[in-house]
This record gives C-alpha cells, structure tokens and sequence, in this order.
C-alpha cells in the first residue's frame, strides 16, 4: 500500500499534537526561511548516513555523540578560526561585560 505525502503530513500533525510538538511552517514563496535545516540535512546526509553502514540504532548513537563533539570543539572558517565553543563563550564574555559595565552606571 502507497501513502501518499497529503496521508503522511496528517500523521505527522497528529503524532506531533499528541506530543505536544508545534510544527512551524516556513511562509509559502519563502524557501530561504529553510535554508539552516536545509543544510544541516544536506552535511548530516553526506557526512553521517552516507559514510556509514548502521546495524542498530546503538550505532547511529555513538557515531552522532562523536560527530557533534568533533563539530563542536573543530575550528571553523567564519567565527576567527575558532571552534564553536569557544566563540560562544566569547560572545557571552562580551555580553556579560558591557551588562556589567551599564549597570554599574545607575
């Protein structure tokens, strides 16, 4: 038996209702609003389910706790050639900072 996309996206909508899950909707004409997942599931794909052969779903757990340390602490080109989290902790040090600094006016 085919289930169509229209059947699929009602099972969705209800199994994500019954989860309390709400689902947001990129405007239509806007394909840009999706362009993040778009492509995180594009490098997900290429570098996680094309790269290995699962057996159970133990596998998939392991391989993804270490994908997301590596992508975590890994030097990227964009943010100054640090890792993520180290130009978070930047960020929020800057933040932190000049909260202090405006607050200790009054």
């Amino acid at each position: 038996m085919y289930y169509g996309p229209e059947f699929i996206s009602q099972q969705l909508v209800r199994w994500c209702e019954e989860r309390r899950i709400r689902l947001r909707y990129i405007q239509p004409g806007k394909p840009n609003q999706n362009a993040f997942i778009e492509r995180f599931n594009r490098t997900y794909r290429h570098r996680v389910l094309d790269a290995y052969v699962f057996n159970n779903l133990e596998q998939v757990r392991t391989i993804m706790t270490g994908a997301a340390s590596t992508t975590k602490y890994r030097p990227h080109r964009s943010p100054g050639r640090q890792p993520p989290s180290q130009f978070r902790r930047d960020i929020e040090n800057r933040q932190n900072s000049s909260y202090e600094l405006s607050s200790s006016k009054g």
